[in-house]
């Protein structure tokens, strides 16, 4: 089937109703199925979740618009830079999956401020972490419900607000119905579709340019032209042709990529969304697996990844640049519209120049679009197209809805119920969840119509205040039974702030005039690595105020050993 006779069968915009609509159907009916009945049902499934279908919850949960539409793009245009968001996050997830998780889930709490109030005997402390949790979800929500605008926008042709709207009510719909228990099933069925809309395109991608079926052996192949050229030189030929660097080389400093590195990946086990996910299981055994299936399903798209990036750029290199204007394909034109490409004939000789060189350059292509463009570039079906959209659809829905649940559960658990009114019922702890669910979608809304300055690094953002809140108060709380309270709320406030200031200067420029080197990173450290700098600031505040206050009383002390024993780790927990 040929992209012609798909044409003449169903245009794009109807074969994206359809599959579109048919997603959103199964999503709205597991959440009547699997609709809440008590706070236990909201804030982790029952706490009976099966490893297979928490590993793909997780997966789902993981895999945020940033994974399914902007990592490739963001490989697509930095090139070997790029891998440093496939290493830190790899490798964060393997750092939660085997140094939190499992005791996390022993623990028995809730929440990660739920965790982080017990073990640390305050309710200051988890103020602070419900605070840090509102951050760090509130940032990532933000750019999860601007990804829902993008697809919306461009595939069904509407409005990018719209796109926003549409994409609240149903998130609202089945947050606020099922609580953990309906995102739970819903994520197990995001997972299906936006795993199968990554790689069907991929695999045709693959074969259509190299003739092998696996994009991760396709991308290193040889191109099936008879030029007898591996794709990756041809595309490091085009990239120096335009004034680029070879896209097989880095140019960002060895400090940096480390640290980048390092802040995605404790940013990654810091975040709270992921973390919860671990409680919904029925024992330690099960979190243990389900973060193991949970991996196994991550690196089916993570390794893909790269392949769709040097596709996407290949063909997006060889089908504008240089061409005249007059004879751009369809799908260019219509991605205008959207804003997202953007074209100015500096020179006027009526062709796309497309150039490293800022003052020549006369395109502009956002990082977003690459992969929901790219089947639209190669040409391939209708259906395959609209099945992107759907894809992208389904992996920011999934992550908003799991936010959206920290948020709801931070609010009416961690404050309402452990703060300011320990007696509250459960039938009105309930109330009160879905009516924070309800606030949280309208701020996570609001933010996806007005977006902030800092959205286009909102990933960043996200993971490096993870990094300098969460992280380190968690590994101390499990790994070293002597940190009392003073230590980990100093450290989770110094490091939050740092970061908070450090984004705000180099991302917002709001101190240019106190502090104008803004070209001045410190240490040669990006905003995007920040995070890691927070972090040590945060165990040192921690270490050394913990050294110079009392001692946690005796019975924490007990629960921190308890924790880490091994024997009988396969039994049901009480909550």
């Amino acid at each position: 089937m040929n992209s012609e006779s798909a044409e003449s069968i169903l245009d794009v915009q109807s074969w994206t109703y359809i599959l579109v609509g048919i997603t959103f159907a199964l999503y709205i009916g597991i959440a009547i199925w699997s609709r809440a009945s008590s706070t236990k049902d909201f804030y982790v499934a029952g706490g009976g979740v099966s490893p297979w279908a928490n590993g793909m919850a997780t997966a789902a949960d993981w895999m945020s618009a940033a994974s399914f539409i902007s990592m490739a793009g963001i490989i697509s245009f930095a090139g070997y830079d790029g891998a440093v968001y496939l290493m830190g996050w790899t490798g964060g997830y393997v750092l939660l999956a085997l140094l939190l998780a499992p005791y996390l889930r022993k623990f028995g709490k809730f929440t990660v401020p739920d965790f982080i109030g017990d073990r640390y005997y305050s309710n200051t402390a988890r103020i602070v972490a419900v605070i840090c949790a509102l951050l760090v979800s509130f940032t990532y929500v933000a750019g999860q419900m601007r990804g829902v605008g993008i697809v919306f926008s461009r595939f069904l042709e509407v409005d990018i607000n719209t796109g926003v709207i549409i994409g609240m009510l149903i998130v609202l719909f089945y947050a606020v119905l099922g609580g953990m228990k309906g995102i739970t099933y819903t994520q197990v069925a995001q997972y299906c579709v936006l795993i199968f809309a990554f790689m069907v395109p991929a695999i045709f991608i693959s074969i259509q340019m190299t003739g092998n079926p696996v994009p991760q052996l396709g991308f290193g192949g040889e191109l099936n032209d008879g030029s007898g050229m591996y794709l990756l030189d041809k595309l490091d030929g085009l990239s120096t042709e335009l004034g680029f660097s070879e896209y097989t080389e880095g140019t960002k400093s060895t400090i940096d990529v480390f640290a980048i590195t390092l802040a995605l990946m404790v940013g990654t086990a810091g975040l709270p969304h992921v973390i919860v996910r671990f409680f919904t299981v029925k024992k330690v055994r099960d979190a243990r697996k389900s973060a193991g299936i949970a991996l196994l399903l991550i690196v089916i798209l993570y390794s893909t990844a790269p392949a769709v990036s040097v596709f996407a750029r290949t063909n997006m290199i060889e089908t504008i640049s240089d061409k005249p204007y007059t004879e751009v394909p369809q799908w260019f034109k219509k991605w205008e519209t959207t804003g997202l490409i953007t074209f100015t004939d500096k020179n006027k000789d009526g062709k796309v120049q497309y150039l490293a060189n800022e003052t020549k350059n006369e395109l502009i292509v956002d990082n977003d679009i690459m992969v929901l463009a790219n089947p639209e570039i190669a040409k391939l079906p209708n259906w395959v197209i609209a099945l992107v959209a759907a894809g992208g659809l389904a992996a920011a829905l999934s992550t908003a809805a799991g936010l959206l649940l920290v948020i709801s559960a931070s609010v009416s658990h961690d404050l309402i119920k452990k703060v300011i009114n320990p007696k509250i019922t459960e039938k009105t702890e309930l109330r009160a969840a879905r009516l924070s669910a309800v606030g949280a979608v309208c701020i996570a809304g609001y933010f996806g119509i007005n977006p902030p300055g800092f959205v286009a690094a909102v990933v960043a953002l996200a993971f490096g205040l993870a990094a300098a809140s969460f992280f380190p108060a968690i590994i101390l709380g499990i790994f070293y039974k002597k940190m009392n309270k003073e230590g980990a709320i100093a450290g989770m406030i110094v490091g939050i702030i740092a970061m908070l200031l450090y984004m705000i200067k180099y991302k917002l420029g709001w101190f240019d005039e106190v502090l104008p080197d803004k070209s001045e990173w410190w240490f040669g450290i990006s905003p995007e690595g920040f995070g890691s700098i927070a972090m040590l600031l945060n165990f040192s505040v921690s270490i050394i105020v913990m050294k110079f206050t009392k001692s946690p009383p005796e019975n924490v002390q007990k629960i921190v050993e308890d924790i880490r024993i091994p024997s009988g780790a396969g039994d049901a927990i009480n909550h």
